[in-house]
């Protein structure tokens, strides 16, 4: 059977799997799914996270007495370069949350993982391959 990193198993006739098993074995599957889903989150929020320090770096360059046009939902609004830098460092700071809010969920999930595949490994040793594709 093929290795997806989801909790699969190598064919063997000798192998019984019981019905907790199974669930854990789901449960494994679920919470990889999740984590890959978080993942794939906090490449985003870290991708934004380097665009407002950007931003911030290049208004630097910006004169005092312009307006910069930022951003609110789907409108730009002019404001001056303090108003704007304080905007940005406020997103900064709720991006930084965010992410450290992402990785707390992506630890809590690999530390359930552990326990179950420290569980199924330790029952089913070779029979079963929980290893991510990933290297």
């Amino acid at each position: 059977m093929a290795n997806s990193g989801k909790g699969t198993f190598q064919r063997d006739s000798d192998v019984h799997i019981s019905y907790e098993d199974q669930q854990k074995i789901n449960k494994f599957a679920r919470l990889n799914a999740k984590v890959d889903d978080l993942k794939d989150e906090l490449k985003v929020k870290q991708n934004d996270m380097k665009n407002l320090e950007e931003a911030v770096e290049e208004l630097g360059l910006a004169d005092d007495s312009e307006k910069i046009p930022y951003l609110v939902g789907e409108v730009f609004i002019c404001q001056s370069l303090e108003d704007t830098l304080q905007s940005l460092e406020d997103n900064k700071t709720k991006k930084q949350e965010e992410i450290a809010e992402l990785e707390a969920k992506c630890d809590d999930l690999k530390s359930q993982m552990a326990e179950l595949k420290a569980h199924l490994y330790g029952k089913f040793g070779s029979h079963i391959n929980l290893e991510s594709e990933e290297s």
